[in-house]
């Protein structure tokens, strides 16, 4: 029997898109917060603002254009930060507001005001069509695909990056790809949970994971699991409670976190 809330077919696509996404970001979040680039993931989310501008402005796919966008700016963050001899929250946060002030100024020079832009900005899962769910099916393939093939090296950069460069891991290039899956992940679930709360998907299964786990696999699986957790639960309680489904999620997932912290430390 399906239950009451996901019967119609919008929300049976809504999940859907949230399940491939929760898997997405569930892997990612483990290296998220082992790496401790949370912060990275949310100049890279912010910055992903001024993409979608770029492409409502210039007419063509605002996915596509925030996808390109986001790439460049996670290079553009690491090379800024190792040549320009700065710190890399330093050159986030430059990153990060010139390309809010990129969209923002995209926004004000636009001839109508574009509900879908805030779409972008807060999330609409429920809107969500089966293009974007095929197109986010094949991202995630892609990137869980790279992410196992290359898993033992990415766990020696993550732990001992010098470590790794002496043993001829090619660190650079694998960061750089790591950067890359990680802007991509951010734009694909920008429909998910939208710009403002994308960088919490990123960031809580991934935390709550390290509670429990005992090394970097089982860490990924229940960083995943935590994230299934959260959107199933958090579109049935937007279903339920009329609430927005991006919230909901959000919410969700600190619930999660904070719950698992509680018996963490009862135990």
């Amino acid at each position: 029997m399906i239950p009451e809330a996901f019967a119609s077919p919008f929300m049976q696509k809504a999940l859907a898109a949230g399940v491939l996404v929760s898997l997405l970001t569930g892997i990612i979040s483990a290296f998220v917060v082992l790496r401790k680039m949370s912060f990275v993931g949310a100049g890279i989310s912010h910055a992903a603002f001024g993409g979608v501008a770029i492409g409502f402005y210039a007419g063509f796919n605002p996915l596509v254009a925030a996808v390109i966008y986001a790439v460049l700016v996670a290079i553009g963050i690491e090379a800024t930060a190792k040549k320009g001899k700065i710190s890399e929250d330093v050159s986030i946060g430059i990153f990060y507001s010139v390309s809010m002030a990129i969209g923002i100024a995209l926004v004000s020079l636009s001839a109508s005001y574009n509900i879908d832009l805030f779409g972008y900005l807060f999330g609409n899962i429920l809107a969500i069509t089966r293009q974007e769910i095929i197109l986010t099916l094949a991202t995630s393939v892609v990137i869980i695909t790279m992410i196992l093939f290359f898993l033992k090296e990415l766990f020696l950069i993550t732990y001992n990056e010098e470590l790794a460069r002496v043993s001829g891991v090619r660190v650079d290039l694998l960061n750089t790809l790591f950067l890359v899956a990680l802007s991509v992940s951010i734009v694909v679930s920008i429909r998910i949970v939208g710009i403002i709360m994308v960088s919490a998907l990123l960031v809580i299964p991934g935390a709550t994971a390290r509670l429990f786990a005992k090394g970097l696999r089982s860490m990924i699986a229940l960083s995943c699991s935590a994230g299934l957790a959260a959107v199933t639960a958090g579109l049935f309680l937007s279903y339920q409670y009329d609430i927005a489904p991006g919230a909901g999620i959000v919410l969700t997932s600190a619930v999660i976190f904070f719950v698992s912290l509680i018996a963490r430390k009862s135990a």
